[in-house]
């Protein structure tokens, strides 16, 4: 029976184009909290197959749905104890190819988030290894002596705060986690661990994915040495990837992650997709230091990464045009011929309608504008499901919490949750459509008047926007898989082309509150139209209204 399922699934993959990842627009689906459909007040599979006409029509390419792997939820999926089946939280093997099939069936390719770096402490291959220093797993995961004075081998820090090492009494060892406590790490260096990660990757790439997101990528490899990271001067601390509260981000994280030996582990991932047609992968690259240098590594000579996905545009910084220009520039030099996958918001971090839609005047006109801006970056597009309603950051009570790490740091740091929140699809309807139970998280009302039913068919409305972008960038070639060149527009605006074949488009964004006069590039423009925007040529310059765009065809 499953058998037959996934060759099904398989057999409807869309038209086999090896390089459709490359300018793609990717929906990421939080499955928790997108489409409850038995009533126990969390998403499922059956749920996302049941919104895909939603998801269809924005126009997108694939969807990456964050892990629903067998886990005991600790951290929400991203913590797996059986990397080759469904949690039932979730549904089954077969609600999976179901899945998969129809996407497909909308011409949707499906990426699903794989979690290799750790496992769950619930994991049997852990529950293996720790019972003993002898057993056959006994050197799966990453287990040290403890100093002479009892304390721990080195001096590594756990994401979610404190020591990356727990002490075993079992083994009379320190395993290491640079998660939970719950999370402990695997040993890149075994062989044997390599090839059983890769069996399991496999197992999905015959039901049928079309790719992956690869999770915390670059914390594959550890040190042999188990040397100590150095300090971080004060002002190169970055809290990008770990809240300022965290002594994470006091360390030059040389040693616990960003080893040279991943290289070598992703081409051989690299070649196992290849042994299918029209397969790519994303790497979620989680560097404050040295991000873009690694998607440049991890992206090159074509054998390893397709793309990687960088947290420069995740962090607080508000943007600017000097800021989007730095980072473009930046990743353009240090891996000219890399791919990047650049995103504004997920499920990690606060939504960037509240992130940085706070301090505007006008939070609605400013999406509309970043909205058209991610959509004309060179690279490929995450959108985080609820971005097209607009949504904000939900603030919620402790009490309702459901995160560890907002837990742990509250009320400093207030975790994830905000950003997880169950989709609204039906504005009047109980729990906004989402379930026939009791969310998983609450419901927050304002996000009620932007549910998809109040959106539809409103023509102006921010889910139609997003439409009319994802079409408009379809229409256009350039904008998605074409050269970027940037222009001087001043401080205000920020101005630049993009370019393929026989097609060079110009695009700018007046990313200030007021209007705009630009001067005409040279060439020949002719405006372009259809992708919801305002600004216009005029006898010597163009005008673009506060948070606005002008895009043109320049010959």
């Amino acid at each position: 029976m499953r058998l037959a399922s996934s060759e099904s699934a398989s057999r409807s993959r869309p038209a086999i184009d090896p390089d459709w990842w490359r300018g793609a627009v990717i929906y990421q689906v939080y499955p928790r909290s997108y489409q409850d459909t038995s009533g126990d007040g969390i998403g499922d599979l059956r749920g996302i197959a049941e919104r895909l006409p939603h998801i269809a029509s924005l126009g997108v390419d694939a969807i990456w749905i964050s892990p629903f792997f067998t886990s005991p939820m600790r951290d929400f999926g991203y913590d797996v104890s059986d990397y080759t089946n469904v949690d039932p939280m979730f549904g089954t093997l077969n609600d999976f190819d179901h899945l998969v099939a129809e996407a497909h069936g909308h011409g949707i390719r499906v990426m699903i988030d794989l979690v290799i770096s750790h496992t769950s402490d619930q994991h049997p291959w852990f529950i293996e290894s720790r019972r003993d220093r002898t057993n056959p797993r006994a050197d799966w995961y990453v287990w040290a002596d403890p100093k002479p004075d009892g304390t721990p081998p080195t001096n590594w820090l756990s994401i979610f705060g404190g020591s990356a090492w727990q002490w075993d009494p079992s083994r009379q060892q320190y395993f290491m986690h640079n998660f939970l406590t719950s999370q402990p790490d695997l040993n890149f260096h075994n062989p044997e661990v390599q090839e059983a990660l890769l069996a399991a990757t496999r197992f999905w790439l015959e039901r049928g994915v079309d790719g992956f997101r690869l999770d915390t990528i670059n914390f594959y490899f550890h040190d042999k040495e188990l040397r100590d990271n150095p300090a971080l001067p004060p002002e190169q601390r970055n809290a990008s990837i770990a809240p300022s509260v965290n002594p994470y981000n006091h360390q030059n994280h040389l040693y616990d992650k960003n080893r040279p030996e991943n290289l070598a582990f992703l081409k051989r991932f690299r070649a196992l997709m290849d042994e299918f047609p029209a397969i790519a992968a994303v790497g979620e690259v989680g560097d404050a230091q040295y991000g873009l240098q690694i998607v440049a590594d991890y992206t090159s000579g074509n054998d390893k990464m397709h793309m990687c996905y960088a947290f420069e545009f995740l962090a607080a910084d508000p943007l600017s045009p000097a800021r989007v220009r730095a980072v473009m520039t930046d990743f353009m030099t240090a891996a000219p011929e890399g791919w990047a996958c650049w995103a504004f918001s997920n499920h990690d971090v606060v939504r960037h309608a509240s992130r940085w839609g706070d301090h505007v005047g006008d939070r609605d006109r400013y999406l509309r504008m970043l909205a058209g801006l991610l959509l004309s970056l060179r690279g490929s597009v995450c959108l985080y499901q609820g971005e097209e309603l607009g949504l904000t950051e939900a603030e919620l009570s402790f009490e309702d919490l459901r995160d560890p790490y907002g837990i742990q740091f509250w009320p400093d740091f207030k975790g994830r949750d905000g950003c997880r929140t169950p989709m609204v699809w039906s504005e009047h309807a109980a729990s906004a459509g989402f379930t026939d139970g009791h969310p998983w998280l609450p419901i927050p009302s304002e996000h009620r008047h932007l549910a998809v039913d109040a959106q539809e068919h409103v023509q102006g409305s921010m889910l139609n926007h997003y439409r009319h972008l994802t079409a408009f960038r379809a229409q256009h070639p350039a904008l998605a898989k074409g050269d970027m060149v940037f222009l001087d527009s001043g401080d205000a605006v920020l101005s630049f082309t993009r370019s393929f074949g026989n097609e060079t488009v110009y695009c700018a964004f007046n990313m200030s509150e007021v209007e705009q006069a630009i001067p005409l590039p040279e060439g020949v423009l002719t405006a372009l139209h259809g992708h919801g925007f305002s600004g216009m040529i005029r006898p010597d310059t163009i005008a673009i209204p506060p948070y606005d765009a002008f895009f043109a065809r320049l010959g």
